[in-house]
């Protein structure tokens, strides 16, 4: 049955078909476009998953969510086990670190920067402080791309293609010229071929 991967534009799922273009595993994508309006997910995404949300990969019959769940499974069995450091090493754990941080604690202030930008002068009593967590979370990453231009190693790694994603969020941002590392790493992600050929059958994506 052929793997296929629920594909939102300007979503966080470009970063699973950039994945599978790395492992070179067949896939087929099925494209949803936001809401002019709200920019919200279309309501079909809700028959193929209750929360409505991108990215959704289709394998054998088994749907799978959540971007780092979906990069696990794909680097564990479509192909993708070079771009996991071996398990019991220093690396493999800041691997499983810098994987769930690209969601677990990077989209926090993220989010709150998006929602609460809806609210206008309401949400000012929040902004320092969003602010602040956004400067402290891009600043760490800042603070770990190393020599190589990696997270981790001296190569590409699953986690550098989750941490793609808050990167841009924060050139995107403007702030390239205070996160020169992370400006760089962004950079070098998009030169990939893997990268252009998964912005290829995605479509639009942030302007990139």
């Amino acid at each position: 049955m052929t793997l296929i991967v629920h594909h939102l534009n300007n979503s966080r799922s470009q970063r699973i078909l950039w994945l599978l273009e790395e492992i070179g595993a067949p896939f087929e994508v099925k494209n949803y476009d936001r809401d002019a309006t709200t920019n919200l997910a279309p309501p079909e995404l809700i028959a193929v998953h209750p929360l409505g949300k991108s990215p959704v990969i289709e394998d054998d019959g088994r749907v799978i969510i959540e971007s780092g769940a979906i990069t696990e499974y794909l680097c564990e069995r479509h192909g993708g086990a070079h771009l996991v450091p071996a398990r019991g090493t220093d690396d493999h754990i800041s691997h499983l670190e810098w994987l769930h941080f690209a969601e677990g604690s990077a989209m926090t202030p993220i989010l709150l920067r998006i929602y609460t930008a809806r609210l206008g002068e309401a949400a000012a009593p929040l902004e320092p402080r969003i602010n602040q967590q956004l400067d402290a979370h891009f600043a760490y990453m800042e603070s770990r791309v190393g020599d190589s231009g990696h997270f981790i190693g001296d190569s590409l790694s699953a986690a550098d293609i989750m941490l793609s994603f808050p990167a841009e969020i924060a050139i995107m941002q403007g702030m390239a010229p205070r996160y020169p590392k992370l400006a760089a790493f962004v950079n070098a992600c998009h030169a990939r071929p893997a990268w252009q050929r998964a912005r290829e059958k995605g479509g639009a994506y942030y302007g990139y």
